[in-house]
């Protein structure tokens, strides 16, 4: 009987995904459960070093920018762009050439991410005073927490191409679960070392769930013929492709972690706990894009695709305009309820007795300008990868430069102009990706002609706009008249209760505007007795007909 059960478990865990819908459901469901457990350990953090000792705090993540742009320019450039491609292409000749080719990209890269880390360890506190402003012993213990998480980035890319090569093999969930053990490594250290090693908890648990996040990984890539060793061949033609891939992806990478950097420098120079306040209302605003955004485009991409590769884009634009919709359409409502609930959920998230009543204000200002990007983001994600699917990586990149220039110059000008507090650079956030979006779908529609959903878009804004009116005054009024909100009891009811409310309200201003992606929610709802049959067989993005635009 264990016998069977284990069998059974590994057989779940190991299996094949052979839909865009059952990759998206492990994506979605992936990105959810490490946003919830994300939630947690900012709430730990906050909840043992905010009050009181903020800057150490603040310290911290700013130390974990420097480490992390490195491996986001160099790992996760190589992977995303141009390992997975060329390993798929040596799979289809033989699995024992693209294992050799795996570990071989694996050894050049690694021993550059090597070199570099062992650079920053070295220079750790000049590269600290370099991009923040805090005191000297401050930036003393911001260089060591440089020093500690780097270790981490070594485990980082070795688990990044153990992703690379299980995804290629069309193996969703282990990648899936990785990041949900990266989370609970985290959360571990600072439970139980915050006491004795104080902020330094949280960055051995960071090493601690970089190890976790690839010891999952490494009996699937075994079970697949996989295993990292150290195979040093710099002239293999596969890890020359690579090098040839790189740089488009690298590039735009960088223009995004420019903005983790403005935050960093400008927060350093405001008050105490800003950088704090800055990214735990940031998590906060990703997580419905992730959710909605991130999780639908990255299913529809395989087929946008395959259909960018017609000479009639009538398939493409559909498949891009359904999916535009079908974000918007769930975007929408979670941007007017981050907007409305923005104090209950900045209190649920981080704490009601532990967070001061002043940072959760701020916190919520954040949080309502983030609000205001919300949707336009999570579908530029969709349109980015439209571009990229019309074999266009160009485009993607000068506007990401023009939004990057837009964003350090409205950070900075509202930085110093107007009130200085972290919400003046959430505020540029929000200018950037409008623009980000605006030029993304201008420079789609210059592609392959007018999408035909500028009505239905205007409408469902019209809908959410409608939404957020209605759940104002009854939130104000529960939150006054009905509900102790200085306990977390009627707290968690209030926010419970509006969020049913606005629900119930959206779906019937859906239905009275007549808004079509409402009928293919019900279809899809319909459908879930037959889940198994669903995510086994069908090839589309939550869309019932080809025809329904």
């Amino acid at each position: 009987m264990v016998n069977r059960i284990i069998s059974k478990s590994k057989e779940f865990l190991n299996q094949r995904s052979n839909s865009i819908l059952s990759a998206a459901a492990i994506i979605g469901i992936s990105y959810l459960g490490s946003a919830l457990l994300g939630l947690i350990r900012n709430h730990l953090l906050a909840a043992r070093f905010f009050g009181g000792m903020e800057a150490d705090l603040d310290v911290y993540f700013a130390a974990f920018v420097i480490p992390d742009t490195v491996f986001q320019l160099l790992v996760v450039g190589a992977v995303s762009a141009a390992f997975i491609p060329v390993y798929q292409e040596y799979c289809d000749k033989s699995k024992e050439e693209a294992n050799r080719l795996a570990n071989t990209a694996l050894t050049s890269i690694g021993f550059l991410l090597l070199i570099i880390s062992i650079t920053i360890v070295i220079f750790a506190r000049p590269l600290a005073g370099l991009l923040a402003h805090f005191p000297p012993e401050k930036l003393d213990l911001m260089a060591n927490l440089i020093r500690l998480m780097s270790a981490a980035q070594i485990l980082f890319a070795i688990s990044a191409f153990l992703t690379g090569v299980l995804q290629s093999q069309r193996r969703f969930l282990i990648p899936a679960i990785a990041p949900l053990l990266y989370n609970v490594g985290t959360i571990t250290g600072i439970i139980l070392l915050s006491s004795r090693y104080g902020i330094y908890s949280a960055a051995i648990g960071v090493v601690l769930g970089a190890f976790l996040h690839m010891a999952i990984q490494l009996p699937t890539a075994g079970a697949l013929g996989y295993w990292p060793k150290i195979t040093w061949k710099p002239r293999h033609p596969g890890v020359l492709s690579m090098i040839r891939l790189m740089p488009p992806r690298a590039m735009a990478l960088g223009l995004d972690q420019v903005e983790r950097w403005v935050a960093v420098n400008l927060t350093s120079l405001l008050a105490v706990g800003s950088l704090s306040i800055f990214n735990f209302a940031r998590q906060l605003y990703v997580l419905p894009i992730s959710l909605f955004g991130v999780s639908l485009s990255q299913a529809s991409f395989p087929t946008l695709a395959q259909e960018a590769l017609l000479e009639d884009k009538s398939k493409f634009k559909a498949t891009l305009s359904k999916s535009i919709l079908q974000i918007l359409f769930f975007a929408l409502p979670a941007s007017v309820l981050v907007l409305v609930l923005r104090i209950p959920l900045v209190r649920l998230a981080f704490g009601a007795k532990n967070f001061p009543w002043e940072a959760t204000l701020l916190t919520g200002k954040a949080l309502a300008f983030l609000s205001l990007a919300i949707a336009p983001q999570a579908v530029t994600n969709t349109l980015t990868r439209a571009l990229h699917a019309l074999k266009d990586t160009k485009t993607p990149l000068i506007i990401g430069f023009i939004t990057m220039i837009v964003f350090v110059g409205v950070a900075y000008l509202l930085g110093f102009v107007t009130e200085r507090d972290v919400a003046v650079i959430t505020l540029a956030m929000s200018i950037g990706n409008l623009l980000d979006f605006l030029l993304s779908y201008v420079a789609i529609r210059r592609k392959v002609g007018p999408l035909g959903i500028s009505v239905r878009m205007v409408k469902m804004f019209l809908v959410s706009f409608f939404t957020g009116i209605s759940l104002w005054a009854p939130m104000r009024l529960l939150d006054q008249l009905v509900f102790d909100t200085t306990r977390t009891g009627p707290l968690i009811t209030l926010t419970l209760v509006v969020s049913a409310v606005g629900f119930s309200v959206y779906l019937f201003f859906c239905w009275l505007f007549d808004i079509e992606e409402l009928q293919d929610v019900l279809d899809i709802v319909k459908k879930i007795g037959n889940w198994r049959k669903i995510l086994a067989s069908s090839d589309e993005v939550l869309e019932t007909t080809p025809n329904s635009i």
